[in-house]
C-alpha cells in the first residue's frame, strides 16, 4: 500500500504531515481485526511517498503499477490520460476500493506488485486464443521481394 501526498499551491503539507499519519496509522494497526496480516504487509511492502505536484504523483503512480490507485482528487477524469499502470484505477473521493470490490462488478483478479505495466486485470479475453493471421496477395509479395 502506499500512499502519494502531493504539495502541491492548493494543499501544502504541513511539516511532519507524514509523520503523523504513520504515527496515526501505527496507533490503529493493533485495533484491527487483521492487525498481524496489516502489520506484515505495512511493513513489507508500505510507504508514505512525498511529491511536489500531482505531476510526479503521476510518475511515481505509474512506476509502481499499482493493483489498486485511488485518484482521490476533484477532477479525476483530468489526470486519467497520465496514467498508463494501474490494475483498477477508483475514481474521486466517493469512489472506495470497497465499492468496487463489492458494489461495482469489475473482476478483483488483478496485477499485483507492478506487473499492471504489461498486463491487464482477468479477464474473458484471458482465456481467448486468438491466432496471429498473416496475408499478402500476390501483388504485395511481388512488390516485397
Amino acid at each position: 500500500p502506499y500512499t502519494l501526498f502531493p504539495d502541491t499551491g492548493r494543499f501544502r503539507l504541513e511539516a511532519g504531515y507524514l509523520d503523523k499519519v504513520a504515527a496515526g496509522s501505527k496507533k490503529l494497526r493493533p485495533t484491527m481485526e487483521r492487525a498481524g496480516i496489516i502489520e506484515k504487509s505495512i511493513s513489507g511492502r508500505g510507504a508514505l511517498i512525498r511529491v511536489r505536484d500531482m505531476e510526479q504523483a503521476i510518475e511515481v503512480a505509474n512506476r509502481i503499477a499499482p493493483e489498486h490507485l485511488g485518484l482521490s482528487v476533484a477532477d479525476p477524469q483530468a489526470w486519467l490520460p497520465s496514467i498508463r499502470h494501474a490494475g483498477a484505477i477508483f475514481m474521486g473521493r466517493h469512489t472506495s476500493e470497497a465499492l468496487g470490490d463489492y458494489f461495482a462488478g469489475p473482476n478483483h483478479v488483478l496485477p499485483t506488485s507492478g506487473p499492471a505495466r504489461f498486463s491487464s486485470p482477468l479477464g474473458v479475453y484471458a482465456f481467448q486464443k486468438p491466432p496471429s493471421l498473416i496475408f499478402c496477395p500476390p501483388q504485395g509479395a511481388s512488390e516485397l521481394g
